[in-house]
C-alpha cells in the first residue's frame, strides 16, 4: 500500500511524464509543482469533509474569479475588524 505522500508523486509523475531527466527543473517549473501539490491537498481536504460536488464547485467558482479578476479572498486593510 502506498503512503499519500508516494500517491502524490505518483500523481506528478503521470502529470509531468513529458519531462525528461536531461531537463533540468527551473526555479518556476518547482514552485508550480509545489503550487499544484498544495491545491491537490486543499481539493483533497473538500472532498473529505464536504464531497466532491462542493470541490468541484468551489474550484470552478475560484477558476471564475481568476478569469474575471476578482479577489479570492477578503483582504484585511489593516484598520481593524470593526471598522
Amino acid at each position: 500500500m502506498m503512503t499519500d505522500a508516494q500517491d502524490k508523486t505518483a500523481v506528478l509523475d503521470r502529470l509531468f511524464a513529458g519531462a525528461t531527466p536531461s531537463d533540468p527543473a527551473t526555479e518556476e517549473d518547482r514552485s508550480k509543482d509545489a503550487l499544484f501539490v498544495r491545491l491537490g491537498e486543499v481539493a483533497e481536504a473538500m472532498i473529505a469533509r464536504h464531497g466532491k460536488e462542493f470541490a468541484m464547485g468551489a474550484l470552478v467558482l475560484a477558476a471564475r474569479f481568476v478569469a474575471e479578476n476578482k479577489p479570492l479572498i477578503k483582504r484585511s486593510n489593516g484598520a481593524g475588524a470593526g471598522s
